[in-house]
């Protein structure tokens, strides 16, 4: 395979799955897509969520209802962008 057709594939692999970022994703989006597919993994999984349920002490919707709220903004609000980051915009 030839360098053109491996770039051709990556692009089609960025363009089906959005989390897996491109040249351009920042660190804070990369982080909060993993932050949130771990999180959405969580709620999917009946006894990931019940083990977790477990060990804090919590009901298992309660977990599910922590998890969900914390999808809302996982790794806190998006840092300002740095002065040269602007620029090259």
């Amino acid at each position: 395979m030839d360098k053109f057709g491996m770039h051709s594939q990556t692009e089609q692999l960025f363009a089906r799955h959005v989390g897996t970022g491109n040249a351009d994703t920042t660190r804070h989006t990369w982080m909060t897509n993993q932050h949130r597919d771990t999180l959405s993994h969580i709620v999917a999984d009946n006894s990931l969520a019940t083990y977790i349920a477990i060990a804090e002490g919590e009901s298992v919707e309660r977990i599910r209802l922590n998890m969900l709220q914390r999808m809302r903004s996982p790794c806190g609000p998006k840092p300002k962008a740095s002065k040269v980051e602007a620029e090259d915009e």
